[in-house]
């Protein structure tokens, strides 16, 4: 056998053994302790009135996040995409900044602005709205960490069709929200939907930022990570390995309907 075969083989040992070690090891591990005890036990876990409450929750916050950060991450691609302007590289840079900054930095900034003794408090102590400890917050800081996704999915796609049929269609005497909705949008239908299903998947399983602006009292601000983390405080691990198993179920399904329509997209592309 080659030297060239033998180094193949060895880079593919290597990335398997780093795969397995990092990755698959720990989530086998968790899964495996979390139906130890059998199929009743993890639906007990993640039946109570906490975990309950605590998904329902998490899915409100993903109701209110997701649509905010598709409207902004679709104009803020299309101001990159379409614009030349002075202050765009610096508009890049703010737009990637969730991606270097840490989520427990975006707590504490949104402490010190929204707090009731920060530079905004005066929304909660004159107008009565509490911002941190509160849903709010949490929505808050789901926003800032998942900011990116929608851009940085929309953003290529936008560039890669160019103007051609927008210019096209305005020669027509299409009006530009009929542009937008017969041709900018299905043309933008795949990156957008990466981008959703990213923020989805990111806002349910964001912890940092969350813990620094909630409450964290269950049936009032405790998200599913939020939950997580207490039980396995408090000593309920295998409730703990539940929920994380049943996060990783969520996860997982996000992330074979992505896989799904890049199939679909790479087919359409073929067709085309």
């Amino acid at each position: 056998m080659s030297q060239v075969s033998w180094g193949r083989y060895l880079t593919r040992f290597a990335v398997l053994t780093y795969l397995g070690v990092m990755l698959i090891a720990p989530v086998a591990i968790i899964v495996w302790r979390t139906f130890r005890p059998g199929w009743n036990q993890f639906y007990d876990w993640v039946t109570t009135p906490a975990a309950i409450s605590a998904l329902q929750l998490s899915l409100l916050v993903v109701a209110i996040v997701v649509p905010l950060n598709v409207i902004f991450g679709v104009l803020v691609a299309l101001l990159l995409a379409r614009s030349r302007f002075r202050g765009r590289g610096v508009l890049q840079t703010v737009v990637d900044l969730p991606f270097a900054v840490s989520p427990i930095i975006v707590g504490v900034a949104l402490i010190v602005l929204w707090g009731s003794a920060g530079v905004l408090g005066f929304v909660e102590k004159d107008l009565g709205i509490t911002i941190i400890f509160s849903i709010p917050g949490i929505v808050l800081a789901s926003i800032f960490v998942t900011l990116p996704f929608v851009v940085r999915e929309v953003q290529p796609v936008l560039q890669e069709v160019g103007i051609e049929q927008e210019l096209a269609a305005a020669t027509l005497g299409s009006r530009w929200r009929q542009t937008f909705w017969r041709i900018t949008l299905p043309s933008i239908r795949w990156g957008l939907t990466y981008g959703i299903v990213l923020t989805t998947a990111r806002t349910l399983g964001e912890f940092g930022g969350v813990i620094m602006v909630s409450s964290n009292l269950p049936g009032e601000s405790q998200t599913l990570t939020l939950l997580v983390n207490d039980r396995y405080n408090r000593g309920a691990e295998y409730g703990a390995y539940a929920l994380s198993t049943l996060m990783m179920g969520v996860a997982v399904t996000f992330l074979i309907v992505k896989v799904i329509l890049q199939v679909r997209r790479a087919r359409t592309k073929i067709e085309a």
